[in-house]
């Protein structure tokens, strides 16, 4: 989650929208894209989820997948549509900016907590 923060901040220093605030406490962060509306990423610890809910998509529980011996997955899954949560918010903030947005949020148990 930390660096998912990180990465967002980032997008939106660059962006420099004052209708555009990013939020990290208790274990729930919280995406605001003034018009666009607001995204809520939150940990559940106990389930081994993250919740997602989108202004686009909707509310989502992505489950954390390892796939296989060789690890070709490691990534937060939508069990309903095999999608990453990385990609979707990839494919809609890209939408939202206007331009391709790849916030790098893949190999996730590679990346800081």
């Amino acid at each position: 989650m930390e660096e998912l923060l990180d990465r967002l901040e980032n997008l939106l220093d660059e962006a420099g929208d004052p209708d555009y605030e990013v939020e990290y406490s208790s274990g729930v962060l919280t995406l605001k894209l003034g018009p666009h509306g607001t995204y809520v990423i939150n940990k559940q610890p106990p389930n081994k989820q993250i919740w997602l809910s989108s202004p686009f998509s909707g509310p989502k529980r992505y489950d954390y997948a390892k796939d296989g011996s060789s690890g070709e997955r490691d990534d937060w899954v939508y069990s309903r549509d095999g999608c990453a949560m990385g990609e979707v918010l990839n494919e809609e903030l890209s939408k939202v900016f206007g331009r391709e947005i790849d916030l790098g949020i893949r190999e996730v148990s590679k990346l800081r907590a």
